[in-house]
């Protein structure tokens, strides 16, 4: 049986199945940032949220608590421009592949912490913002702050944690977060989402605001193959579980038709070798006008790869040659919203 789990901005969506699928709601009314499951810990998932904190289930997804973490407790007078100045904003969630009990959140402003015993208790691991271009990073729409976006930890190297600041830098540590290094060079300055892949030891990608870049050398360097890829305001990243040479991207022109449904215009597109990108059409996965940016996720099998947007969750067997909509109830409402994170456990 195939769970999926589908963040959206106003609550949790649980899809379990396979043929017919049962549907159930989390987290109503929460407002929701980011998601992260394992197939390791398959009971165990983290949701992220801009006005309470991170988010605990336990048991499969079937109930949640509200972790005592001590994220960001005091945000600085006119930071970030908040009303809620006692919550913890967390915008990133991760859990280690080398061990389950590890697990990484990011927060706003912009810091990191780190649970070593399944999210009962986090240590801060301080120096992200004494980087010397700290000062410049920001977040347009509230623009006297920034955060993490994303997190993601090497899966050849349990101490290399890669981290994508919103907007401003790329940060690699080589050491669990004892030490930082920004902006390699050729990595991207808005980093949106980031991959790795278990069969290529040093390969990452990034979908960013700025562009695609790939590395292969853990992140110390970057380049940018973009022939191809005509809608450059990438969001989410998926590399196929059979070949690393492979990778989709969902993208748009820019963050008004990626994130605002009644001005979407969004594609996902195609990469294999040293092919050009190529923009998947008509394959049965909405994309273009009214669609907002895809949430990606892989399957444990070659190939196989989901996708959710305002039209509801797909999944390709072909790496994007076609797609299935998955019979999961879309109530109401949701076409105008951009998902915030997506997590399949397949069985």
């Amino acid at each position: 049986m195939t769970t999926v789990y589908a963040a959206l901005r106003d609550r949790l969506l649980r899809a379990e199945g396979d043929e017919e699928w049962t549907t159930t709601g989390h987290l109503e009314g929460h407002d929701l940032e980011c998601l992260a499951a394992s197939q390791d810990t398959p009971e165990r998932v983290f949701v992220g949220t801009f006005e309470s904190g991170l988010h605990r289930s336990s048991d499969g997804g079937d109930s949640f608590e509200s972790l005592e973490t001590e994220f960001v407790p005091e945000r600085e007078s006119g930071y970030g421009g908040a009303e809620n100045l006692e919550s913890a904003v967390v915008t990133a969630v991760t859990i280690s592949p080398h061990d389950p009990d590890v697990v990484y959140a990011g927060t706003e402003p912009s810091r990191v912490y780190r649970s070593s015993d399944g999210g009962e208790s986090w240590e801060h691991l301080e120096g992200l913002t004494d980087l010397p271009s700290a000062d410049s990073w920001f977040f347009p729409p509230r623009p006297h702050t920034h955060h993490v976006r994303w997190l993601e930890v090497d899966p050849f190297d349990p101490e290399r944690l890669y981290v994508g600041i919103e907007a401003g830098a790329f940060v690699l540590s080589p050491d669990g977060g004892e030490s930082w290094t920004e902006r390699p060079p050729g990595s991207r300055r808005d980093n949106h989402s980031m991959a790795t892949h278990p069969d290529r030891e040093g390969l990452v990608y990034s979908a960013a605001g700025d562009g695609f870049a790939r590395s292969s050398d853990g992140g110390e360097s970057w380049d940018h193959p973009q022939e191809g890829l005509e809608h450059r305001y990438c969001w989410s990243v998926a590399p196929d579980p059979g070949d690393p040479e492979s990778v989709l991207v969902s993208s748009a022109s820019g963050a008004g038709s990626a994130h605002t449904a009644s001005s979407a215009e969004s594609y996902v597109y195609r990469k294999s070798g040293a092919e050009p990108w190529e923009r998947l059409e008509g394959r049965g996965l909405p994309t273009g006008e009214g669609v907002v940016r895809a949430e990606l996720a892989t399957g444990t099998e070659p190939e196989v790869v989901y996708a959710v947007n305002n039209r509801g969750p797909f999944r390709t067997a072909d790496f994007g040659d076609s797609w299935e909509r998955l019979e999961v109830a879309w109530p109401e409402g949701l076409e105008a919203q951009a998902p915030r994170g997506l997590a399949v456990l397949e069985d």
